[in-house]
């Protein structure tokens, strides 16, 4: 049994299909089954059960994927070590991110972070924060950007931004001229919010909730500036964070303190706690902690 063996298998289990892992893989499918073979052969057990249209783990390839895991991510940390002991100010940092905050927040922070150290490689991945969160436990990112309060035993926290959320309204609109608003007021008010999977799709909803009513949704979706183009077309209202205020049309869409209560909005940097930390990573997450002064 050799390193690449278990690699091809991980991935085929992890996607559980032949194409996507060849595809993830980079390497043509046939090369990737035969490999895969090769290592059921050398074990004398199936590992994958390949009867039905999409494949599955027999009990062996369970074990054996579960197990694989654990190695993989060894051998990553070993490379990571042995890579720091050089003492490099290289390397790279896999940082999951939702769209908003990278939106908001990150071209700032990565002209920063990249003015010291040009040669660290940074690869965003745009994410909702609820699989952010999900992918930074299973080990798939080194850092995950998330709205806190979060509660999660197997993550380290760095907090390392408050603002407030704000109510966006259409210029037209009664409460555009109020120089604060309480949720209580919003009852009977038309919501354009993110789809569930955006964390802050719970939050306005558990906000009108806390208020003392169910919040009418005409519209859902991934993107802000959609959002903020349909509020510009008096289709409805919205909660954001107060930067988005300058990112906006202010001339259509007008931004109100909500008052009774205030809405705190905290950002986070996540890691997963048993997952070793490059120079790289460390560094990134130093660097963010002067960033809500």
């Amino acid at each position: 049994m050799d390193i690449r063996q278990l690699t091809y298998f991980h991935a085929v289990a992890k996607h559980k299909s032949f194409t996507k892992a060849s595809t993830d893989l980079h390497l043509s499918q046939p090369s990737l089954s035969k490999m895969v073979k090769s290592l059921e052969d050398e074990l004398e057990m199936e590992l994958i059960d390949r009867s039905s249209r999409q494949i599955e783990l027999t009990e062996a390839g369970e074990i054996v994927f579960e197990q694989s895991k654990m190695i993989l991510e060894s051998l990553d940390n070993l490379s990571s070590n042995l890579y720091d002991l050089m003492n490099l100010k290289k390397g790279k940092i896999k940082i999951g991110i939702p769209p908003l905050i990278g939106f908001l927040f990150f071209p700032k922070i990565i002209k920063k972070f990249k003015a010291s150290y040009p040669e660290i490689q940074i690869q965003l991945v745009e994410h909702g924060a609820n699989r952010v969160q999900r992918e930074v436990n299973d080990g798939l990112l080194d850092l995950g950007v998330v709205v806190m309060p979060l509660t999660e035993d197997k993550l380290e926290i760095v907090s390392f931004l408050t603002e407030h959320l704000m109510l966006f309204v259409h210029h037209s609109h009664s409460l555009a001229n109020r120089e604060k608003v309480s949720m209580k007021e919003l009852e009977n008010e038309s919501f354009i919010i993110f789809k569930e999977g955006f964390t802050l799709h719970d939050r306005v909803i558990n906000e009108c909730l806390a208020a003392g009513f169910q919040p009418k949704i005409s519209y859902e979706s991934s993107q802000w500036d959609f959002i903020s183009g349909m509020i510009g077309e008096n289709l409805g209202v919205s909660i954001f964070p107060e930067s988005i205020a300058k990112k906006v049309d202010q001339t259509l869409v007008k931004a109100i303190p909500i008052v009774d209560p205030s809405l705190p909005y905290k950002l986070g940097i996540i890691k997963k706690k048993d997952k070793y930390v490059t120079y790289a990573t460390r560094e990134f997450i130093n660097m963010l902690s002067p960033f809500s002064e």
